[in-house]
């Protein structure tokens, strides 16, 4: 009797757990809602971050390939050797004019005949030369007396030649001269020989080695690889110049966009901020040139079809360094640079500012639209500053847009109290900032949910989910992009889309950084002398703007949106201009998930769509310069049923779904 109970139990339990396997197996069922149409999805939903950090700009986007070009570092000759060869005699003198924005040249002598005097430049961490490819020399010179040949030759890393040209006819006054070349071998830590020979004496100043490829060949342009891939990810805006670049550790050294127009030879120097900032990754030779300045990003804005954001100093310096503030009784220069600003890249050429954009080479302008007041500033005191500029500004241009900030954390009292004031001045938008764990952003998908719809919009200006340093165990510099923190940043966004009648700007921060000289990671574009890869984290942020939309479209599981039930995010919206629905997916768990999707009445006109998934089961992994294409897009044509389509989206996966559709 006990037996036949015992098997009888038995029987029941294999019943209950076949049962509770076939119901744990069932599909779950995404509805997406079009009885009635969602928010608009702004032009200007995800774009980008750029601050001149980890060798961002000189040394990165900016393709010079001269390190101290015009000898104007704190250490003039920084970056150059020099030596005698084959008998000569020789000296070099740095000769400062107090007076002018670009004070230092330097003097060669030769006193005889024989040899030459090499004086080397070691580039950004070295040079990069292609095999085949051409680069184009500069130099500003003056003979003074004698007569003084100089040519330019590029060595690889072991010193042998791979490249060499002759400057004609060094003589006279000061004048620019150019010559150029092809690189016989690839090297990426080549450096730049300036050669002189004769006897007599010559000055020099602004020596300039570019690629003769840049970004639309221009001249002093920018590293045609990176643009690229900033292109690539079709972004809404372009944040510029940052970032505490903005603020400087004092007011002396704070960005003044005006110093960054004009000819290239009369831009004046500064040190970066980041030169001195982290004790761990110190970069004495970290300077800005101002090569890349207000008129280059304007001008990159309209290549890659972003919209212009610039932030602008307020009178106050970085509140982390020396807090220093300018008193607003002398405000008013600070405040005319906003004016100006605008009138540089939206006034006619009739104007100052227009006359001199026009000038530069774009008569048309810039349509600009927003502004940032201030960076990451915090308290009353950056109140009292957004209140004079914003009064000022909308008094002239009501029509721009003021970005307020929210201060540098995304809870506390720094930011309560700047939440509740921004809506007050009328901010359009609050730029909120979030350096956080992977954790902070999947529970934080609802984050925007109960937001106030009727009151100032969000900027989500700066945000990457960084791991705990103890996690990682590889060295290498790519290694704190991880798949985890991509997938985490991928669930969040869902949640940004959801509410982004709320959000309507969106970027990841820092954009750019150099794998040999950084001081700040995670970053989404690594890069070195030649070559450069895109993170996970990049190819997240490329999903979402590239399947953007046009307006936000209900989805849910279970009658409730999908905001991290059993680590589960959704969001779905419409392209109405290509007639698609897109749908994200993203699971956050390890385990497959199955699906029905459900799109309602909506009609098909073909029976395939599009799914783009990016996956990885080691969430630790992470692209590299070595190994650039271990987690990148999959895209594969599916049948599709409009009425219940079955799916299976793998564990640790962000997933993409286009559909085209008929109404």
């Amino acid at each position: 009797m006990i037996k036949k109970i015992a098997r009888t139990i038995l029987i029941l339990s294999s019943s209950i757990w076949m049962a509770n396997q076939v119901y744990a197996q069932a599909p779950e069922k995404l509805v997406v809602h079009l009885d009635k149409p969602g928010a608009k999805i702004e032009p200007t939903m995800w774009g980008i971050f750029f601050e001149d950090i980890n060798f961002g700009a000189d040394g990165g986007l900016y393709a010079e390939m001269v390190k101290n070009r015009s000898f104007e570092f704190n250490d003039p000759l920084m970056g150059w050797d020099d030596k005698l060869v084959d008998g000569a005699e020789g000296s070099i003198l740095i000769v400062n004019r107090t007076s002018s924005t670009n004070p230092r040249f330097a003097g060669v002598s030769l006193k005889n005949r024989k040899g030459s005097y090499v004086l080397t430049n070691e580039g950004f961490r070295g040079m990069g030369f292609e095999k085949d490819h051409q680069y184009n020399f500069s130099v500003m010179a003056h003979a003074v007396e004698g007569n003084v040949k100089v040519s330019v030759e590029a060595v690889n890393e072991s010193g042998k030649p791979i490249g060499r040209a002759t400057l004609e006819d060094v003589k006279g006054d000061w004048k620019t001269y150019h010559v150029s070349f092809s690189a016989g071998e690839t090297s990426s830590k080549g450096k730049l020989n300036v050669i002189f020979e004769g006897q007599g004496k010559i000055e020099i100043d602004m020596v300039s080695l570019f690629p003769a490829d840049t970004w639309k060949h221009r001249p002093n342009g920018l590293r045609a690889d990176l643009v690229q891939k900033l292109a690539d990810m079709h972004p809404g805006f372009m944040r510029f110049p940052g970032g505490c670049i903005v603020e400087g550790r004092d007011l002396a050294n704070r960005y003044q966009w005006k110093s960054t127009l004009g000819d290239i030879a009369d831009r004046k120097l500064i040190l970066n901020r980041w030169n001195v900032e982290m004790r761990d990754h110190q970069t004495p030779d970290y300077f800005q040139s101002f090569g890349l300045g207000f008129y280059e990003y304007f001008q990159l804005c309209d290549d890659i079809g972003a919209s212009p954001l610039p932030i602008l100093n307020c009178g106050m310096a970085c509140q982390y360094n020396s807090a220093e503030v300018v008193s607003l009784n002398q405000i008013d220069p600070f405040i005319q640079d906003a004016l100006d600003l605008i009138e540089f890249a939206n006034g006619g050429t009739d104007t100052k500012w227009g006359a001199l954009r026009a000038a530069m080479g774009h008569p048309a302008p810039f349509n600009l639209k927003m502004i940032g007041v201030g960076n990451e500033q915090w308290g009353e005191q950056y109140v009292d500053r957004f209140k004079l500029f914003s009064k000022a500004i909308w008094a002239k241009y009501p029509q721009i847009k003021l970005v307020g900030s929210a201060g540098p954390y995304p809870g506390g009292d720094l930011f309560n109290y700047l939440n509740k004031v921004m809506r007050q001045e009328k901010a359009s938008f609050i730029d909120e900032h979030y350096y956080m764990r992977p954790e902070w952003f999947l529970k934080n998908a609802t984050r925007y949910d109960n937001y106030d719809r009727n009151s100032s919009k969000i900027f989500a200006g700066e945000y990457a989910a960084h791991i705990d340093d103890k996690t990682q165990k590889d060295t290498a510099a790519e290694s704190h992009n991880t798949w985890y923190s991509a997938l985490s940043e991928a669930a969040f966004m869902t949640g940004l889309e959801r509410n982004a009648d709320v959000v309507q700007m969106a970027s990841y921060a820092p954009l750019l950084a150099r794998v040999d000289a950084w001081q700040w990671r995670p970053d989404l574009i690594w890069f070195d002398n030649l070559h450069s890869v895109a993170t996970p984290n990049y190819y997240v942020q490329q999903l979402f703007s590239n399947y953007k939309g046009t307006n936000i479209a209900s989805l849910t599981l279970n009658d409730k949106a999908v905001t991290g039930q059993d680590s589960l995010y959704s969001s779905a919206v419409i392209d109405s201009a290509k007639k698609q629905l897109i749908i994200k997916v993203v699971n956050a768990s390890s385990t497959p998930r199955n699906f029905e999707l459900s799109l309602g009445a909506l009609k098909g006109k073909t029976s395939k769509a599009q799914w783009v998934q990016l996956a990885c089961t080691d969430k630790l992994a992470f692209n590299s310069l070595a190994h650039p294409d271990v987690i990148r897009p999959e895209t594969k044509i599916i049948g599709w049923n409009y009425k219940n389509q079955a799916i299976k989206v793998e564990g640790s996966s962000v997933n993409v779904f286009v559909v085209p559709y008929e109404r």
